[in-house]
C-alpha cells in the first residue's frame, strides 16, 4: 500500500479535509438524482458506496480520532448498511501507513534518536498501520519486538476533532445539546487516553499480571525503557489476526477452543478486574500457532464503576426480565428512564428495553451459547432493521443512559461479533473457576 508523506494537524486543515469530503457526498448524491430524474437505471446501494468510500478516503487522509471513528462504526454490522461497513472495515486493517521519512521525524521527536540508532535493525515498511500509529518490527541483541509508532499531531487534534463531529452526531442520534457532555466527555477522554502510551504501557502490563492464570490466552511482554509518551515497544507475537484465523477454522473445535479463551477473557475482566479491554475490533487480537488467544492492544480501557456495574447486570437476570417493576426501577438506575419523562413515555421505553434485552442477554441466560446460531442473529438484524425506521424513536430525546454505556456496549456488540465470526460455541459460566 502506498505510503503518505503528511498528515493534516491543524485545526483549519482538518476542517477543510472534512469540508472537501461533504463537497464530494453532495456532489455524489446531484449525480444520483439527477440520472434518477433522467430515467437512468441508479440504486441507493450504488449511491451509498460512492459516498463511504468518499468518507473513508477523508477519514484515512487525517488519521487519529476521525479514522477511529470510522473503526468504531464498522463493528456495527447490523447498525450500517452495507456499503459503509465494507468501507469503514477497512480501517481495522487496511490504512495507508505514514512514510519512512515522517517515521524517523516522529521517533526522534519522541525518543531523542533515530530508531536504526536505538535498534540493530529496524524495518522501514510499517507491519501495520491503524487509527491512532503504525507498527514497525524490530530487532536488538536477537530479540524481536513491535514498537508502536503514533501518527504526528493525532493527540493534539482530538478535542478539536470531536468539536467537528458534534454537530453530526447529534443529529444522526437524535441527542438534545444541551445533555449531551457527558457522553462526548467520556469519548474525548477514552480517545485522550489511547493516545497516552505511557498509560497504555501501564495497562498492559497490569492485564497482562493479572490474566496471566487464563487457560489458552498469552500477553507480551513491554519494555519501558523503548518506550514513550508516544512509542510503545513490546514483544513481536507471531500469528495471525482471529479474523483470518476464524475464515479457516470457523465452527470447528479449534474456534470453540478460542472463543472460549476470548469470552472467559472478558468475563473475568469484567465481573473480577471491573476494568475491561473495551476495544474488542478484530485487529488487536492474534491467534498463535499454538491456538492460543493474543490481545495486542490495551490503549482502550473501560473502568467499570461498581454503581453501574451492579443494576447493568442485575437486567441480564431471568428474575428482573420476568418482574417488571424491578426491571423498571433498573431502567431508572442506569438512566434510561429519566424524570421528563411522562407515563406513555416510560411504558413505551420499558417495553422496548425488555424486548432488547430479551434477546441480547440470551448468553447469559444459558449455560452453553452457540453464537453461530442464525435465529439469534436473524433476530438482532430484524430488530435493528425496525428500530432504525420507527418513528416514535426519532421524535425521542436520544440523550438516555449511563455515560458507562457507551464502551460497555460497544465492548459486549464487539464480543459477540468476534464470537459470531469464529462460530464459536461458548460455556458461558465457565470463567467462574478463575473467581476464587
Amino acid at each position: 500500500m502506498k505510503s503518505i508523506n503528511s498528515i493534516p494537524t491543524s485545526k483549519i486543515a482538518r476542517a477543510k479535509t472534512l469540508l472537501k469530503t461533504g463537497v464530494q457526498v453532495g456532489g455524489n448524491y446531484t449525480v444520483h438524482y439527477t440520472k434518477k430524474i433522467l430515467g437512468q437505471d441508479v440504486s441507493q446501494n450504488d449511491l451509498d458506496k460512492e459516498n463511504a468510500s468518499a468518507i473513508y478516503d477523508g477519514l484515512k487522509t487525517m488519521k487519529g480520532s476521525a479514522l477511529k471513528v470510522a473503526q468504531m462504526l464498522s463493528m456495527e454490522k447490523n447498525m450500517l448498511p452495507e456499503a459503509y461497513y465494507d468501507q469503514f472495515s477497512l480501517a481495522q486493517f487496511s490504512v495507508p501507513p505514514l512514510s519512512y521519512p515522517l517515521v524517523q521525524k516522529s521517533f526522534k521527536r519522541s525518543m531523542g534518536q533515530s530508531p536504526e540508532v536505538l535498534f540493530d535493525r529496524f524495518e522501514r515498511e510499517a507491519a501495520h498501520a491503524a487509527s491512532i500509529g503504525q507498527v514497525h518490527k524490530a530487532y536488538k541483541d536477537g530479540h524481536a519486538y513491535a514498537v508502536k509508532i503514533q501518527y504526528p499531531g493525532v493527540a493534539e487534534s482530538i478535542v478539536s476533532d470531536l468539536k467537528l463531529v458534534k454537530p453530526v452526531a447529534l443529529k444522526m442520534f437524535n441527542i438534545n445539546a444541551k445533555d449531551s457532555e457527558k457522553y462526548f466527555q467520556e469519548v474525548q477522554d477514552k480517545l485522550l487516553e489511547e493516545t497516552d502510551y505511557q498509560l497504555e504501557l501501564e495497562q498492559s502490563q497490569a492485564i497482562a499480571q493479572s490474566c496471566a492464570g487464563l487457560d489458552n490466552v498469552r500477553f507480551p511482554s513491554y519494555y519501558r525503557s523503548l518506550s514513550s509518551d508516544r512509542i510503545l515497544t513490546m514483544d513481536w507475537m507471531e500469528g495471525q489476526h482471529i479474523q483470518t484465523f476464524a475464515k479457516a477454522h470457523r465452527g470447528t473445535e479449534l474456534a470453540h477452543r478460542v472463543g472460549q479463551s476470548l469470552w472467559d477473557f472478558y468475563m473475568y475482566q469484567m465481573h473480577l478486574l471491573k476494568k475491561v479491554h473495551a476495544d474488542p475490533h478484530p485487529g488487536n487480537f492474534l491467534v498463535d500457532v499454538e491456538n492460543r488467544l493474543v490481545p495486542i492492544d490495551f490503549g482502550c480501557m473501560k473502568q467499570v464503576p461498581e454503581n453501574f456495574y451492579t443494576p447493568y447486570f442485575a437486567l441480564a437476570t431471568a428474575e428482573a426480565q420476568n418482574d417488571r417493576g424491578v426491571f423498571d426501577a433498573l431502567l431508572w438506575d442506569l438512566e434510561i428512564l429519566v424524570p421528563s419523562d411522562d407515563q406513555a413515555t416510560i411504558k413505551y421505553v420499558s417495553d422496548l428495553f425488555h424486548e432488547l434485552l430479551s434477546l441480547f442477554t440470551q448468553p447469559f441466560q444459558r449455560d452453553q451459547f452457540d453464537f453461530s446460531n442464525p435465529d439469534f442473529w436473524g433476530a438482532i438484524g430484524a430488530l435493528s432493521k425496525r428500530l432504525s425506521s420507527d418513528q416514535t424513536i426519532r421524535k425521542m430525546n436520544g440523550n438516555r443512559g449511563s455515560k458507562h454505556f457507551l464502551y460497555i456496549n460497544r465492548t459486549f456488540y464487539g464480543l459477540y461479533n468476534l464470537l459470531f465470526d469464529l462460530g464459536a460455541r461458548v460455556d458461558t459460566k465457565s470463567f467462574a473457576r478463575y473467581m476464587n
